[in-house]
């Protein structure tokens, strides 16, 4: 089992599941790390590291390629970019990913959280996501995503996911960490 007082979440702060992460994180003594950049303000702000421009243009990504993976059309909006290289740290950091969130029919996850989950195939990282909709935790195994029972085994994880977090979501992360980190 982990030593919690070993072990970071690597987060945004931002409303809805992130902050969530980060409360319950906060409720079991283990360290917390937001990222965000200059002009946003998130949630939660524990060991808040703002990303200066020059890093974040190491997270920069190609907007054709980001469109590709997540079978979406971005523009080239600089707020946009910004997110997606904001969430290329956190799961730069983190080596295990977890997000609660909407898995799609074509197996990528609803929103900007989706990028998380495809950085993280791309990393070939271990990546979890808790479905509201489907109401169970699915890790993604052999290019499908499997219904499963995932335990933070990392020291450095991600916690990410949609701002609009439900009650069953709630549950779901809290039971993560008890999972987790119970003895």
């Amino acid at each position: 089992m982990l030593v919690k007082e070993n072990s970071t979440l690597y987060s945004g702060g931002l409303q809805g599941a992130e902050s969530y992460f980060g409360e319950v994180a906060e409720k079991w003594g283990i360290k917390e790390v937001n990222f965000t950049f200059a002009g946003r303000t998130p949630n939660r702000n524990r060991n808040l590291v703002v990303v200066s421009d020059e890093e974040l243009r190491r997270g920069d990504i190609s907007m054709e390629l980001a469109s590709k993976m997540m079978k979406r059309n971005y523009y080239e909006a600089e707020k946009l970019r910004k997110v997606l290289q904001v969430i290329f740290h956190m799961v730069n950091n983190g080596h295990q990913i977890f997000v609660v969130g909407t898995i799609q029919d074509d197996n990528t996850v609803k929103g900007g959280t989706g990028w998380a989950v495809e950085l993280a195939k791309l990393f070939n990282r271990p990546v979890h996501v808790y479905g509201q909709v489907r109401k169970g935790w699915y890790t993604w195994r052999d290019g499908a995503w499997r219904q499963d029972h995932p335990r933070i085994e990392h020291e450095t994880f991600v916690g990410t996911g949609t701002r609009h977090l439900t009650e069953d979501g709630r549950r779901a992360i809290e039971q993560l960490f008890a999972d987790s980190f119970e003895s």
